[in-house]
């Protein structure tokens, strides 16, 4: 980083020079100019980030020299040094975005706490301004604000006024939960509803962050029945939503937990019904589903819930497509993993049958036995005795 000091008086430029803790903040050129004009050209040729400039001067003055930068745009951050406690000056350096203002003497205490508080800012700035050329700005923002929604959701503090930022100035809302076909890229189509609903200042859509195949709404009261509409047009994968009534923002937490109980009793609405989608898809969307989660509590119920099938309609199909039941074919993928733990790893059979989802170590080692027809430590001695003969 640079910095430049601007004045006409050699002794003060000394005095900054030697009290800035310049290399403790980040700065390794430190520049110098007699005046605003001779200022504009090491600004033009050098870019510094950090300008200390005196206010009278001779030739350009340094009202003149941040009126001009205050034109440009100018990112760097702008410290003026004068001797005049002069209120209209200061209305002045506030009007042209001066970072901060030092009095002479100059202060060795006060001189390096404006360096460190403009070096912060212009990082932080800078920051911000890469990120919004790269595009990953309104990433982060959407980032932020769902982290924050999910943490009201979860009971956790969170901070309501973030949340009114983004969303239309009201009295009261209305909260729409909103559940999703599961094994989709869904983060698209709530950008899509979200930034549609920010576009009409009708609300905002929000990603919970621990459950990707949920969506809150927050919108203005009296909107879902076009918004229903308009989901119905530009959605090709069916959803569930329940909508109630949200008063105060501070109340998120409760209303939706009130909303996910009239999911969980299946007083849903729907939009975009499953025959819309091939049902061949639907099936290879949940049988790659137990392939990632065969760990977990799988349940023909859970299943449902996420899919939009019937469980009824999932245990034929699961069988159909894969020639076993659905707990059959989970106890077979586990079983497979367990075996090449115990050939790869020394670890317990307890600690092998915890991971793979059972509380009861016996039971799994029967159910090993049955599947394999010897317990887990016959087949890891059986398989270290073939490996050491190989």
């Amino acid at each position: 980083m640079k910095a430049l000091l601007v004045d006409d008086e050699f002794n003060v430029r000394d005095v900054i020079r030697s009290l800035g803790q310049w290399q403790t903040y980040g700065i390794t050129t430190v520049l110098e100019a007699n005046n605003g004009k001779e200022a504009k050209r090491l600004i033009e040729r050098e870019t510094p980030e950090i300008i200390f400039t005196d206010v009278k001067m001779p030739e350009m003055s340094g009202i003149e020299l941040i009126e001009w930068l205050d034109a440009l745009s100018y990112p760097g951050k702008v410290i003026m040094v004068t001797v005049c406690d002069d209120y209209s000056f200061m209305r002045k350096a506030i009007q042209y975005s001066s970072f901060d203002y030092l009095l002479k003497p100059i202060e060795v205490d006060a001189l390096n706490q404006a360096l460190s508080g403009a070096v912060n800012a212009w990082k932080s700035e800078e920051e911000e301004r890469q990120n919004k050329e790269s595009g990953i700005y309104e990433d982060v923002k959407s980032l932020r604000l769902n982290r924050v929604v999910t943490q009201a959701c979860n009971g956790e503090p969170f901070d309501a006024e973030q949340i009114s930022l983004c969303l239309p100035q009201a009295d009261r809302y209305d909260l729409a939960l909103i559940s999703f076909y599961q094994m989709h890229d869904l983060d698209s189509y709530i950008q899509l509803l979200g930034k549609e609903l920010c576009d009409r200042k009708w609300g905002n859509a929000f990603a919970l962050l621990n459950d990707h195949h949920l969506c809150v709404v927050m919108t203005l009261p009296g909107k879902w029945l076009a918004i229903e509409e308009w989901i119905s047009l530009h959605f090709d994968i069916p959803i569930r939503y329940v909508s109630i009534p949200l008063i105060l923002l501070e109340e998120l937490p409760s209303s939706y937990q009130a909303a996910q109980r009239e999911m969980d009793d299946l007083n849903f609405k729907s939009i975009n019904r499953l025959t819309h989608v091939d049902d061949k898809m639907r099936m290879h969307d949940i049988v790659a589903y137990v392939d990632k989660y065969y760990r977990e509590e799988l349940s023909l119920e859970k299943l449902s819930n996420r899919f939009f099938l019937s469980r009824e309609h999932i245990s034929r199909r699961f069988k159909q497509e894969k020639g076993v039941t659905l707990s059959g074919y989970v106890t077979q993928l586990r079983i497979e993993q367990a075996k090449q733990w115990l050939i790869q790893t020394d670890e317990k059979v307890y600690s092998i049958s915890i991971k793979l989802g059972y509380q009861d170590g016996n039971f799994f080692s029967k159910l090993f036995k049955k599947m394999v027809g010897m317990t887990p430590i016959q087949y890891r001695d059986r398989k270290k005795r073939q490996n050491r003969k190989v």
